[in-house]
């Protein structure tokens, strides 16, 4: 049976039946879902908990809620047509914004891969003293930094093979997307397991937990404020946008695969990201909220296995469990820049997908490794001028996407009708405007900042 003949079968079936075949399907979706869930998401979870105990659980709802109704917009749109994303904007909605969406994108996957590299090799070398025992952290100094960037090297040795071959199809690509399920589920069952520890004891208040859910409050310092501005603004970030219609085309899905690329995002990327984000700021909520720890002093991997401690779970186990569970988030957020920088400079510079100079263009972030050296340093003087024009642009993206929903010239028979196109209109307005108010906020209090 070909793989339309079995998507019209999966169509007919209830939805538990379509749920569970779609999710042998499944691939777009989850790369999103390692992109968003990268070692920022973890913890700031964790940290959101430990300052502000279970206050602020709406945040991560409300903020990937905003970012599926747009990747839904999105998904509909380039399997419709099957045109690529950045021609369909460059046509349609207008050659400069369209550029400028490329560029972004292109920019901060590079960018971003400086914090990511020295969070990786930071996790790297902590499994491997959990697993040999080698250990050079308290010698500190030049020794540990050298250490530190050849285990940045391997793991950019990793990501680049992955994604040189992504979209090509064989084995590695089959492990690395398998992998990003694993250990997803890896660490939804391990936070789900200090959850249900946790409230055994006594230590959550589920009372707590179902108001927190309920966007009725805001915290009243300013780094509390900012931080949730900026998570409604960015849990699907600009290089996602760009990326994501890409990854549907590399699977050469089309228009029978509509129905799927919607039940991917949900079961790859939204619920994975409730999951794990609710699930880490229940369990520290519980455990460590009232203790020390701030917006402003992450918390790091000693404190944060505390909460495996708490549930019963050796010291080995939950160094083990966590290092392993940050990398892999780490890593899987490395490969997914590295193929946004593929497909920006091909679609920039006019170059065939998967040609030589696709596959160079993917080594754009190679730099990034240098981030175990550089990152303390540079970080500040990056951070607000990225995170300003990327999420200025964000909106930029979501209008473009608005456009086209409504462009006859574009989606015809396929453009949204009726009450349809009303809800979805009225939808994507407010994820707009949400999305555009947390920037201008985010970005004044840290201009006022500087």
């Amino acid at each position: 049976m070909n793989e339309q003949s079995q998507l019209a079968r999966i169509a007919d079936m209830p939805a538990p039946g379509r749920a569970w075949n779609y999710l042998k399907l499944s691939g777009p979706g989850w790369l999103q879902g390692a992109m968003t869930l990268g070692g920022g998401s973890a913890i700031t979870s964790l940290t959101l908990g430990a300052v502000y105990g279970y206050e602020l659980l709406w945040v991560q709802p409300v903020s990937m809620l905003i970012g599926c109704i747009m990747l839904f917009a999105l998904s509909h749109q380039t399997l419709s047509t099957e045109e690529r994303p950045y021609q369909a904007f460059r046509k349609h909605v207008h050659p400069s914004l369209a550029w400028l969406w490329a560029v972004s994108a292109l920019l901060s996957s590079i960018i971003w891969g400086f914090s990511h590299y020295p969070l990786s090799a930071g996790m790297f070398e902590e499994l491997i003293s959990v697993v040999i025992g080698f250990d050079i952290r308290s010698d500190g100094g030049v020794q540990r930094e050298i250490y530190l960037f050849v285990l940045a090297v391997i793991v950019w040795g990793v990501c680049a093979t992955t994604a040189w071959h992504y979209g090509r199809g064989g084995r590695t690509v089959f492990l690395f997307e398998n992998a990003v399920k694993i250990l997803s589920g890896l660490i939804v069952a391990c936070f789900a397991w200090v959850v249900i520890e946790s409230s055994l004891k006594g230590q959550v208040d589920w009372s707590a937990v179902w108001r927190g859910y309920i966007p009725t409050s805001l915290p009243s310092d300013s780094d509390g404020l900012v931080t949730v501005m900026a998570a409604l603004g960015t849990a699907v970030g600009i290089n996602m946008t760009f990326v994501y219609g890409y990854t549907l085309l590399n699977r050469n899905w089309g228009r029978a695969h509509r129905e799927l690329a919607r039940y991917d995002i949900v079961i790859g990327l939204v619920l994975p990201y409730l999951l794990v984000t609710g699930l880490m700021s229940i369990a520290a909520a519980g455990v460590l909220h009232g203790g020390e720890a701030t917006l402003t002093g992450r918390l790091n991997p000693e404190t944060a296995t505390r909460l495996f401690a708490e549930a019963g779970i050796s010291e080995l186990g939950s160094r083990l469990i966590f290092s392993l569970g940050i990398l892999g988030m780490a890593a899987g957020s490395l490969v997914m820049h590295m193929l946004c920088c593929g497909s920006a400079a091909a679609e920039l510079f006019g170059w065939e997908h998967h040609s030589r100079r696709y596959q160079l263009a993917l080594l754009l972030p190679t730099p990034a490794v240098l981030g175990v050296f550089l990152w303390s340093s540079m970080g500040p003087y990056v951070i607000l001028p990225t995170s300003a024009i990327c999420g200025f642009l964000l909106p930029v993206a979501y209008l473009g996407w608005f456009w086209l929903n409504n462009s006859e010239s574009y989606l015809g028979t396929d453009m949204p009708r009726g009450q349809r196109r009303i809800v979805f209109n009225v939808a994507m307005l407010m994820c707009i405007a949400t999305v555009l108010a947390s920037v201008i906020y985010t970005t004044i209090v840290k201009l006022s900042g500087a």
